[in-house]
């Protein structure tokens, strides 16, 4: 496999080896790529626990457990400080 790396890159892998940390470029790039794995799964936990959320929220409307727009608005306006604004 062949990888084109902009000069940039090329430099921080550079200087990763010659930092000691990382003993050759290929090391460099497969902690890099681990990272990028641990990212996605992340990113899809994180996706997975908002869809569920989503879930909870539309079986409570169904359920009619819900609250008025204007009166939390107001709710919170009354509890809003003196003199400051929104």
């Amino acid at each position: 496999m062949n990888v084109s790396l902009s000069p940039e890159l090329e430099l921080l892998i550079e200087q990763k080896v010659k930092s000691g940390m990382y003993n050759s470029a290929s090391e460099v790039i497969r902690a890099g790529l681990r990272l990028l794995q641990e990212q996605d799964e992340l990113r899809a936990i994180r996706l997975r626990e908002l869809q569920r959320e989503v879930q909870k929220g539309l079986e409570q409307i169904d359920r009619g457990e819900v609250v008025d727009a204007d009166e939390v608005f107001n709710e919170l306006r009354k509890r809003k400080p003196k003199g400051k604004k929104a």
